[in-house]
């Protein structure tokens, strides 16, 4: 079997377009849940549930519930994910001690996680652009997601059979006003110049930055940080507790001349054996429970120190839609958020806009 390494993530998607597109795929690819119904709507995708199955290796309960729900393609197993994260709080605890902060409790509230944020940011010289940030974020819908469901809404109109994005009620409003005010108001978050002069990841790797909301990804960067101490703490809570998803999952090339091989490499690496050697990367949050709940995940040597809130956020993690047209409706969504979080436009107009551009890409009831 061949690999082929693709140096981001952008140009990795580009690829697979790409490769699908010519009919020359890879016969197994690591697909997004968010991405992979793209390529699962054209018939590109072998379905793995049948596989699954018949495996004497691994067998569906084995799997978080809230993973493999959400690699279904019109009700098959399409994919076997490799993982499932949460947003979480990173923190710097050398800031927090400095500014004589608690370290955020499992319950803290959303005004506490944002006079954290204030209290973390320091602009010493009163020039207006302070030397130190509470919050670092990437300009994403999906970083505001959870928030919009803690406060009791959402971004479509039906999770299920969606038809619309849905933010112009009181609740998405209320959430994303919150969130774009941690910078617009706040400036607790850089600014798009300062953002783009110095990225909120390499800010925190520089001890410049409190607090940074990332899923497990950033893990394997993090434990090269030599000159602070931090952990992980879950998301602040609204009037409810909500995650949202990270997955990827392994898929098969529908194309494929070596599917018992591919299945063969798919099952090996969605083993317990499989998975506890990807563990130890520490980049990912294992899709098997039992390797999740093993030390090989919950090392208690290995920062973070607190890695059982990723475990302990997953009942209340949540996806956002399967849909084929979900990447093109995500980033009208994106450019429109980017937007009000830096002050460009209000959120009431960047959502506005983005529900009346993303309006192609829904199906009519």
């Amino acid at each position: 079997m061949q690999l082929t390494h693709i140096p981001g993530q952008s140009e990795y998607r580009q690829r697979l377009t790409a490769d699908f597109a010519a009919g020359t795929p890879a016969d197994i690819v690591l697909i997004n849940y968010r991405r992979f119904a793209g390529f699962a709507a054209k018939g590109t995708l072998e379905p793995l549930g049948p596989y699954l199955d018949k495996s004497s290796l691994i067998k569906r309960d084995d799997f978080y519930t809230e993973s493999m729900g959400a690699f279904d393609w019109n009700g098959q197993l399409t994919c076997i994910p490799q993982n499932l994260s949460s947003l979480v709080v990173y923190y710097n605890k050398n800031l927090f001690d400095q500014a004589g902060l608690a370290y955020p409790k499992d319950d803290w509230t959303w005004e506490e996680f944002q006079a954290t944020a204030q209290a973390l940011t320091i602009d010493a010289d009163n020039d207006g652009n302070p030397e130190q940030y509470g919050l670092g974020t990437e300009a994403s819908i999906f970083r505001v997601t959870p928030f919009i469901w803690q406060n009791g809404g959402d971004l479509v109109d039906d999770p299920a059979k969606p038809t619309r994005l849905n933010l112009n009620t009181p609740e998405a409003a209320g959430a994303l006003e919150w969130f774009t005010d941690l910078q617009v108001k706040h400036h607790v978050i850089p600014s798009r110049e300062q953002e783009l002069a110095e990225p909120h990841e390499v800010r925190f790797l520089n001890g410049r930055l409190g607090m940074i909301l990332n899923s497990r990804r950033g893990v394997p960067t993090y434990r090269e940080i030599t000159s602070f101490d931090w952990d992980v703490a879950p998301l602040p809570t609204g009037k409810s507790r909500a995650g949202i998803l990270h997955a990827d999952g392994y898929c098969m090339a529908a194309a494929s001349q070596e599917k018992i091989a591919a299945w063969a490499f798919i099952e090996f690496a969605n083993s317990v054996e499989g998975q506890t050697l990807v563990a130890a990367s520490g980049r990912t949050v294992p899709s098997l429970r039992s390797v999740a709940e093993s030390p090989a995940f919950l090392d208690p040597n290995a920062k973070p120190a607190n890695s059982r809130v990723f475990l302990d956020v997953i009942p209340y993690i949540r996806s956002v839609p399967v849909m084929d047209t979900w990447v093109d409706i995500e980033e009208i969504m994106n450019i429109e958020f980017e937007r009000a979080l830096h002050g460009d436009i209000g959120y009431d107009e960047a959502m506005r806009l983005a529900t009346e551009r993303s309006a192609e890409f829904f199906p009519q009831p």
